[in-house]
């Protein structure tokens, strides 16, 4: 086993779904079972316009011959692992490249940076880690109850502490810990949302620095949903209550659903901004992916 980057762009033309599959051709067949077992990190190259050089995290659970492509593999992820930064972290830091490994013995950067499967270092694998989960300044829950108070005993000083990702292999069981991932997904939704609701349009913040909003699940995590990006939206607590229930819901362009089966559609409308669709953020990768969304039509919403 060992630590991997994965090249991914978004708008690849392989059959990748980062949270799900890596698709890949068979001369990096060696490289990508290395990483069975163990985590890599994805990369989108600098190339790309507006990229996110490093941008999150996931577990290879197995490599499969893709059944649809001869010739062609899937990595397939670990259910529950992926994970997006709340940070992306670019190729070149203020210090220089990030990657140490795709340097070469004079310090120039070597044809390692430019395969889309390469093994990383420890050393590496940590230090992007660190930048890309790091929480200079946490969220504070919406509630304005105290954190030690909500949370099972031994869990509040491990929630309130910044993600601190030692040189240390056995700390990768933090990125399993359902704490720290709630912590960090909220973190990247809000942050993506400017703590927005995207179904009334209200950004409220009170006198504490709490951010009225939510960071919802589209499919819920107790339904296999990720902790992707695209798999969330910002949502004040009566728009989440509601979207939970299945009595709001958005169609594959963002409108706003109401169904049928609400005892007051009436005032659920008056609550939906007046463009009558979500607002979400203006980056196709951040906004809500249309599997996610007709994943909660077909399970959540009450048609």
């Amino acid at each position: 086993m060992g630590f991997g980057v994965f090249i991914h762009r978004t708008d690849s033309i392989y059959d990748d779904s980062p949270a799900e599959q890596y698709q890949f051709p068979s001369q990096y067949l060696g490289r990508v079972q290395a990483c069975v077992g163990d985590w890599i990190i994805y990369y989108e190259p600098r190339k790309v316009a507006a990229t996110r050089g490093y941008f999150a995290v996931a577990k290879v659970a197995q490599v499969i011959p893709d059944p649809k492509a001869p010739g062609m593999y899937l990595a397939l992820i670990e259910p529950g692992s992926y994970l997006d930064f709340v940070n992306a972290v670019p190729f070149n830091g203020p210090n220089g490249v990030i990657e140490h490994g795709v340097l070469n013995d004079a310090g120039g950067i070597s044809g390692r940076a430019q395969a889309a499967v390469r093994p990383i270092s420890a050393a590496d694998f940590n230090r992007i880690l660190s930048i890309g989960l790091a929480e200079n300044q946490p969220e504070l829950p919406r509630s304005g109850e105290a954190i030690d108070a909500i949370l099972p005993s031994g869990l509040a000083e491990s929630a309130q502490a910044p993600f601190i990702f030692e040189l240390d292999r056995t700390r990768v069981t933090q990125l399993s810990s359902r704490v720290v991932r709630d912590r960090l997904f909220r973190r990247l939704i809000l942050q993506a949302y400017d703590k927005r609701c995207a179904v009334t349009g209200l950004k409220l913040i009170n006198g504490g620095g709490r951010a009225e909003v939510d960071a919802a699940h589209i499919r819920p995590v107790e339904a296999s949903g990720p902790d992707i990006l695209s798999n969330g939206i910002a949502l004040s607590g009566t728009a989440h209550w509601m979207f939970d229930r299945g009595l709001i819901g958005l169609s594959d362009d963002l409108e706003v659903l109401v169904s049928r089966h609400a005892n007051d559609r009436d005032s659920i409308q008056g609550l939906i901004n007046r463009t009558g669709r979500a607002i979400v953020p203006a980056g196709i990768h951040e906004r809500p992916h249309p599997q996610f969304l007709k994943w909660h039509r077909e399970n959540t919403f009450k048609h």
